[in-house]
């Protein structure tokens, strides 16, 4: 029901605190706004929601195709790709049914393709099909040369991770659940919080703190998963890109993960990354000379056309990877507390599945959850470079003319845009945040030309 971000934070006990306010407990939000009789809250460390691994991800959504055949993870990104994708399509966030082609660069890989395709068949990804070169190359023909052969996945999408967050969060809010951000939790106890901005009573909590899990399960005695953070660089190539690739190229995974990928994005633009870094630092979200160096080089032989483009962004994000091939979902009813650990890349695919299942973990546990409803649907920003913006619809120009004039040149955000999203039920909280809303500042100048006037339309909105 409310946002806050500074003050004091309320005193009446809530029956559910979810720790983190990324995709995951962003989800675990909405789903547990189905039920009213609970007072629920979010609290998050930083000023916004999908502020840390979930704003920095590949943003593909999976069909579990190589997920551990049996495990909790494959069950729930199963469930999970189908309901996001629905869920995506009620809500306009942008969605692109690409699929991926696993490239085979030597003879052991193309070997391990057959594996691969048993293996998807287990997980009820039953359409992969095995290409040879002149198939693969009809297919990509700016792909490098030497490619042997490839495994093609037609399920496998690109989607929007920010607005994803956003709608989770944006139902939740608007259907009873506070949202208290920076609000950093320094020590969990039963029933109790303490935070940077006081102390929180509730009845249950649950931690999905991403990187964060494993140090507050230790407050409460457990030592189930240690998590290490996993540094994923990327690099993000101009709009001038997109014609080079078709579909998601990924290379035969290893157990470190699927490996440097080249993607195209929803907002037109192509990604080559990630690296796969494990650290001891949770905060080293910088990007290295060495790993982009890396990256160029793979991305050499993946697509060689492709360095030859305009790079408009560099990122890194860091993946809460543990010694554990499997999400570590966990309750502990007699502390009345419930963990939400080791949720890898496939955590924005699967979360609607997981906040489902968490849910019945929680009334499994003993807790009465009530009536459930139906949510009222909730529209977000269509960010999608594929999908009719707002400066293409003269309906929505000559009902306000706001949304006919351009701001961000570079992306074409209008000035209606940002007003609406600086108003909006969770606005955001730094001018990274209406990047994340709008794309404003987001294309190839990166704000040079329009950072001054986004800025103004920010700070005079923040009075």
């Amino acid at each position: 029901m409310t946002v806050t971000t500074h003050g004091p934070l309320p005193g009446t006990p809530y029956d559910v605190i979810v720790i983190g306010a990324g995709v995951v407990g962003s989800a675990l939000a909405r789903e547990l706004a189905r039920h009213p009789r609970l007072r629920t809250a979010v609290v998050e460390a930083q000023d916004d929601v999908g502020q840390a691994s979930s704003k920095a991800n590949t943003a593909i959504l999976h069909t579990g195709f190589d997920a551990v055949p049996g495990s909790l993870e494959a069950r729930l990104v199963r469930e999970g790709s189908r309901r996001l994708a629905e869920y995506a399509a009620e809500s306009g966030i942008p969605v692109e049914p690409v699929g991926a082609l696993l490239v085979a660069w030597d003879e052991a890989q193309r070997a391990e393709l057959p594996r691969l395709a048993e293996k998807a068949a287990r997980n009820d990804c039953t359409e992969t099909r095995l290409l040879g070169p002149a198939e693969l190359y009809d297919r990509e023909s700016h792909l490098g040369p030497g490619a042997l052969g490839a495994l093609h996945v037609p399920g496998e999408s690109i989607i929007c991770a920010w607005t994803t967050t956003l709608a989770y969060a944006t139902q939740a809010v608007r259907h009873g659940v506070d949202l208290h951000l920076n609000c950093r939790v320094e020590k969990v106890s039963q029933g109790l919080l303490s935070t940077e901005r006081g102390d929180l009573r509730t009845r249950w909590v649950i931690n999905a703190a991403g990187l964060h899990a494993d140090t507050l399960d230790r407050d409460l005695g457990h030592h189930d998963f240690t998590v290490t953070p996993r540094r994923g660089q990327l690099v993000v190539f101009d709009k001038f890109a997109r014609a080079l690739v078709r579909h998601i190229l990924l290379p035969v995974p290893t157990a470190l993960g699927k490996g440097v990928l080249v993607a195209p994005t929803v907002y037109g633009n192509v990604l080559l990354g990630p690296t796969a870094e494990d650290l001891d630092d949770k905060r080293a979200t910088q990007s290295t000379a060495d790993g982009l160096t890396r990256l160029r080089e793979q991305g050499r032989r993946i697509l060689p056309e492709l360095l030859d483009e305009e790079v408009t962004a560099v990122y890194a994000g860091l993946r809460a990877a543990t010694e554990h091939d499997d999400y570590r979902i966990t309750a502990h009813p007699e502390q009345a507390y419930l963990t939400v650990g080791g949720i890898r890349s496939t955590g924005l695919t699967a979360s609607l599945a997981i906040a489902e299942y968490v849910v019945g973990q929680l009334r499994a546990n003993g807790l009465e959850l009530g009536p459930s409803r139906a949510l009222e649907p909730v529209r977000v920003p269509n960010l999608g470079e594929a999908f009719p913006r707002p400066y293409q619809r003269p309906d929505l120009i000559a009902a306000d003319p706001e949304y006919g004039t351009l701001v961000c040149h570079c992306e074409r955000v209008s000035r209606g845009e940002i007003r609406d999203a600086l108003a909006s039920t969770v606005p955001p909280g730094s001018l990274d945040g209406l990047r994340r809303r709008t794309r404003a500042r987001g294309g190839r100048c990166q704000g040079f030309y329009c950072g001054a006037a986004v800025r103004q339309l920010f700070e005079e909105a923040r009075g």
